[in-house]
């Protein structure tokens, strides 16, 4: 590992660190709303964390513990995105193999750095707590306007943790620290797509002035 490398990463993370905040009030919001529907939908269960109250204990305190929540956080992305098979609209089930891919893909690159660097971690005993509402009974509108409320929440906890662990100054090898570089950005990009969507099938959610892209 080159430290100059990972301290390069990491002073130009900060650049980011406007965007990522104001965001953060946006897909707060939209985590409330998902959490008030999960329960509505389900009014005799009140052990759903929701993605609302998962997002407040989303701490990286190492580069191990962060690739090892990413796994678990990945996985449950990924499983979620399997139901858009079933979306009527082209653009969702788009938008569900795209994750399906890339998270996959994700996944068996931290879970070889997790062997390579830390023997004996991986993406359970995390303490992760799940974000998604179970999409399975759901179709239409219905499945699509769910996942997209649980979807951008999920994607802020993944921008939040790889801009904690940037910040921090804990990444300890340069291909971490490029992969939160890029979970952060890509999501954060995609967490605007998901917003357009909203905002244009369900009137429920814009994207705010000064956040567009």
């Amino acid at each position: 590992m080159k430290p100059s490398a990972v301290a390069g990463i990491v002073a130009g993370s900060a650049l980011a660190a406007g965007a990522v905040t104001g965001l953060a009030a946006t897909a707060t919001g939209i985590a409330q709303q998902a959490i008030v529907e999960q329960r509505n939908a389900t009014p005799t269960d009140r052990s759903l964390t929701g993605p609302y109250g998962a997002m407040r204990n989303m701490n990286v305190t190492d580069e191990a513990g962060y690739l090892a929540r990413m796994v678990a956080h990945d996985q449950e992305a990924v499983m979620a995105a399997q139901q858009l098979r079933r979306s009527d609209r082209p653009q969702m089930r788009a938008l569900g193999v795209s994750i399906i891919d890339r998270q996959g893909a994700d996944i068996a690159k931290m879970r070889a750095w997790l062997d390579k660097w830390y023997p004996g971690r991986s993406g359970t005993g995390t303490g992760y707590q799940p974000m998604m509402r179970d999409l399975t009974e759901l179709s239409g509108d219905a499945l699509d306007n769910a996942f997209l409320l649980d979807m951008i929440p999920h994607h802020m906890a993944a921008v939040t943790m790889s801009q904690q662990l940037l910040m921090s100054g804990r990444p300890q090898h340069a291909e971490a620290a490029g992969f939160a570089v890029r979970v952060r950005d890509t999501r954060h990009a995609e967490m605007f797509r998901m917003q357009r969507y909203l905002a244009h099938w369900f009137k429920g959610w814009s994207v705010p002035c000064g956040m567009r892209k």
